[in-house]
């Protein structure tokens, strides 16, 4: 080990030598590789934890570029996969690691193989179905997770440690209904994103280094342009479906299914479940980003060179593309997953 490179790290006393050389043999694999990917990324591999593999599905796009720190110009004009990416970044930062980009879509027929073997999962992902998943996987394989979301000036972040905390099916038995704010239809600020990757990479340390009585216990959260913050300290339900009855069910749904559609260039998405949305609030978030026209029957939405058809069902037609993981992403970026 170069003691130089963590000189600063070291001298720190709850880390010291012997943190240091646990962190360099220690693993963390990240689902979701946006703002909050790039920026746990960046930490976790500059704080020199052994082993970081990064998943994700899209590719780097101009406007990442704002809060997405590991991306540049280059990798936007290039379409580069952000896994990619960030992984030739990384390793030009930090040869001690061995940082691993895997281009993948993490559904429940693929997420185990993905995170086995790893100490910890951390959350860059932007929706509550993916949320759902890596709990039921971070339970049913006994894995710590760190949950982080950022919308607007928002952040929150929550640690999920089996059998020590509650899980995320504790504190949110059922996901939010109907229309979500996403960062591409309200907005974020970098500052925001760089509040709750510090909470979660810092936390992060704590747990690969078995100090657990350190966490912070709690869903903490903050909206950093109206200065305020809260924590609550959530407790283990006994009626969990996850932790209490080891119900994997997220495991075992389909993702939205996807069928290309033959000679139009456009790709159709149905939830697994009904989604009942508010097409007339999804008007009103989606009108400052492009063109919109709405029908008792649906909604149609321009952005770039996509159409988006959306159903009050959920189901949507995404034309422009027949990529099925470019559809899924474009969903999720404009509906909400």
């Amino acid at each position: 080990m170069n003691r130089g490179k963590y000189s600063r790290q070291i001298l720190f006393q709850p880390i010291g030598m012997e943190g240091q050389e646990e962190l360099l043999r220690s693993s963390a694999v990240l689902i979701g590789c946006g703002a909050l990917g790039t920026a746990q990324a960046n930490a976790l591999v500059r704080a020199g934890v052994g082993r970081v593999r990064i998943i994700d599905r899209d590719f780097v796009e101009e406007s990442n570029l704002q809060r997405q720190l590991l991306f540049d110009e280059a990798d936007a004009a290039s379409s580069l996969p952000k896994a990619v990416a960030a992984e030739r970044k990384l390793r030009a930062i930090n040869s001690d690691v061995r940082v691993e980009g895997v281009v993948a879509d993490v559904e429940g027929q693929n997420i185990e193989s993905l995170v086995a073997g790893f100490n910890l999962i951390l959350d860059g992902t932007d929706n509550f179905t993916a949320r759902y998943l890596i709990n039921d996987a971070s339970v049913k394989l006994d894995i710590p997770w760190i949950y982080g979301a950022v919308v607007g000036s928002y952040a929150a972040t929550l640690n999920i440690v089996p059998g020590r905390t509650p899980c995320l099916a504790c504190v949110f038995p059922k996901a939010p209904e109907g229309v979500h704010d996403t960062c591409d239809t309200v907005g974020v600020i970098g500052p925001a994103v760089a509040w709750a990757a510090a909470i979660q990479t810092t936390e992060a340390l704590k747990i690969l280094l078995g100090c657990f009585d350190e966490l912070h216990g709690s869903l903490f959260s903050c909206d950093l342009w109206k200065n305020h913050s809260q924590r609550v300290r959530p407790k283990i339900s006994p009626d969990c479906r996850v932790c209490g009855a080891r119900e994997f069910t997220h495991l075992n749904v389909r993702t939205a299914a996807t069928t290309t559609l033959c000679g139009r260039d456009a790709v159709q998405i149905s939830p697994s479940e009904s989604r009942n949305l508010n097409l007339s609030q999804l008007r009103s978030r989606l009108e400052p980003l492009g063109s919109v026209r709405l029908n008792e029957y649906l909604l149609r939405f321009r952005v770039g060179v996509n159409d988006l058809t959306v159903f009050a069902d959920g189901r949507a037609i995404i034309k422009g593309t027949h990529d099925p993981a470019m559809a899924r992403s474009l969903y999720a970026k404009y509906i909400g997953a």
